[in-house]
């Protein structure tokens, strides 16, 4: 029994520490478009993994704080605001799981989620850019990252359902 705990927890590090790489490499490879006012970083369909499976929630945050913290032009900033975004967005929808059943319902709940708490990127990029949070440059880029991220993540969503299909993502 001790044995099968440990495979289980075992197995899990590893699936996380995968979707980490898979994370930052699926941002590099759009790069360019992957940072600033528009992100469409196909990486954000692993956002969606935590709807089937809350273990892997660290797997998603550890990828977004590594391609922030080694890739990003906002530095560290990047790395706090955009690993607290992720943190807040995955353990909202976590949490979700205890009162919606629907997968569908708790996809479309992480896509809003994700899209509206893009407000701390836009916040950040702002005191990265001297403009003032409230300002029209704040809502011009907020405007582009909630869209962007929206796009992105309602793309994905049933792409990522139907891939749980075969994967049965919760078994990890």
């Amino acid at each position: 029994m001790e044995n099968q705990k440990t495979a289980s927890k075992t197995s899990t590090l590893i699936v996380n520490a995968m979707i980490a790489a898979l994370y930052v490499v699926l941002t590099l490879v759009i790069a360019p478009l992957s940072q600033g006012a528009i992100q469409l970083r196909i990486s954000e369909s692993l956002n969606h993994l935590v709807v089937f499976n809350k273990k892997l929630l660290w797997g998603v945050l550890a990828g977004v704080v590594m391609f922030n913290l080694f890739f990003s032009q906002g530095g560290l900033m990047d790395v706090l605001f955009g690993g607290g975004q992720t943190l807040i967005a995955l353990s909202i929808t976590a949490w979700s799981a205890k009162y919606v059943k629907s997968a569908k319902i708790r996809l479309a709940i992480n896509t809003l989620v994700f899209s509206i708490s893009m407000v701390l990127i836009a916040i950040m990029i702002c005191m990265l850019s001297g403009f003032a949070v409230g300002s029209h440059f704040f809502w011009v880029t907020y405007g582009t990252l909630f869209l962007s991220e929206f796009i992105m993540m309602a793309i994905s969503a049933p792409v990522m359902y139907y891939i749980n299909k075969s994967v049965h993502f919760n078994r990890f």
